[in-house]
């Protein structure tokens, strides 16, 4: 039987969770360097996935989820360095320690830099039941990790149970960075770590370039939805096709859906309520085409959908600017840019320039989807706006 989710008993998220994990695997994060996996691998941190707990042991021990060193009989700590799958400016650091009832790490701190050529360092060889050798160390020490800057004082981490797995750490200084290094005194086990934030776009040469104008890795950012019940918006502007359902946004079934459809001449279901999650463009620009994917939602696509854009230029913090667009009265600052159109499952639908009622300059866009279901994916391909 599945638990209720419930936050009445452990720390709210604080807002900058809805943003980009930069250090996630499934963006390109990568460790590059850790003082111990003996347990368990410092490659785990980066899941996408939620930890989970298993039965069972290895050579080394329990079989944990996430990053566990030994327990220490030298002088020292341990600590690994991550590079960012998207460099960018981090808002906020959440280490979580689910699982890790007796063994978790009890402080931890994050330090960061920018750099603008990768570090030289020994090969990982990866996998648990393993320490760095000399030869890592060497390389790890030469560029002076535990000189950056601490971005995350040393903090206090909770035992891995339900109400106090999750610590979130606002960060003294955003960035940008290119790496961070985790910290953990002396030793024991973190399973994630997520380093959320929006990622600095590399600008092309020409302005006629077309980019994807709402991609994270242009510096795209979901500022709103109704619903994320089994996969968050935010999944939709990761560069690459989605892995699974589990990789795209999916909502719950409305339940103000008729007990018996009907469709329009076009074949489109009527239905009185939809989903929608809304997004700031990383550049603003002129959109020439919009790609919807259904990739893996096959008896659980949304039956149409319908994509509006705004253009806020006026000066304003993110704060204000969401208020203006998701708040009430905000209807009138939407317009259409994609028209009703019916979607398939588990299909790229590209809508050309020529379907788009708004060819004007863009900051945001609105996906909405008819009645509900899952989308993997949405690009917004267009030149960004030099001036913007």
């Amino acid at each position: 039987m599945a638990d209720r989710p419930s936050s009445s008993s452990r720390t709210p998220a604080p807002s900058w969770t809805e943003l980009n994990d930069l250090s996630s695997s499934s963006l390109g994060g990568e460790v590059v360097f850790a003082s111990d996996d003996w347990f368990a691998a410092a490659e785990m941190l980066l899941s996408t996935e939620e930890p989970q707990w298993r039965e069972g042991f290895t050579e080394q021990g329990k079989w944990m989820d996430g990053w566990e060193t030994r327990r220490k009989r030298i002088p020292g700590h341990d600590w690994c360095i991550i590079k960012l799958g998207l460099p960018g400016k981090v808002c906020g650091i959440e280490l979580d320690t689910s699982f890790f009832t007796g063994n978790y790490a009890p402080r931890a701190s994050v330090q960061a830099i920018w750099l603008d050529e990768p570090p030289v360092l020994e090969p990982r060889q990866g996998g648990a039941g393993k320490a760095a050798s000399k030869a890592q160390f060497a390389a790890a020490n030469k560029i002076g990790s535990d000189k950056w800057k601490t971005i995350v004082e040393m903090s206090a981490l909770g035992a891995g149970y339900k109400d106090t797995c999750k610590t979130y750490l606002v960060v003294k200084d955003q960035g940008p960075f290119t790496h961070i290094r985790l910290n953990i005194f002396p030793d024991g086990g973190v399973a994630r770590l997520r380093a959320y934030g929006v990622a600095v776009p590399s600008l092309p040469d020409s302005e006629y370039t077309l980019l994807d104008l709402v991609s994270a890795n242009m510096g795209g950012v979901c500022i709103g939805y109704s619903d994320a019940h089994y996969g968050h918006p935010r999944n939709m502007i990761k560069t690459g096709r989605g892995k699974d359902m589990g990789d795209g946004w999916e909502t719950a079934r409305r339940l103000d859906r008729p007990p018996v459809l009907l469709a329009d001449e076009k074949g489109i279901l009527q239905v009185p309520g939809s989903e929608w999650a809304a997004f700031k463009l990383g550049l603003p620009g002129y959109v020439r085409a919009v790609e919807v994917d259904t990739n893996h939602f096959k008896g659980n696509y949304p039956d149409s959908v319908i994509i509006e854009a705004a253009n806020i230029t006026q000066p304003g913090d993110d704060e204000m600017v969401k208020n203006i667009l998701l708040g009430q009265n905000s209807e009138d600052k939407w317009k259409v840019l994609l028209p009703a159109c019916k979607l398939s499952a588990h299909k790229q639908h590209y809508f050309p320039m020529e379907q788009l009622e708004c060819t004007d300059m863009i900051t945001h866009i609105r996906v909405r989807m008819f009645p509900d279901g899952g989308i993997s994916r949405v690009g917004v391909l267009g030149r960004y706006n030099k001036e913007g």
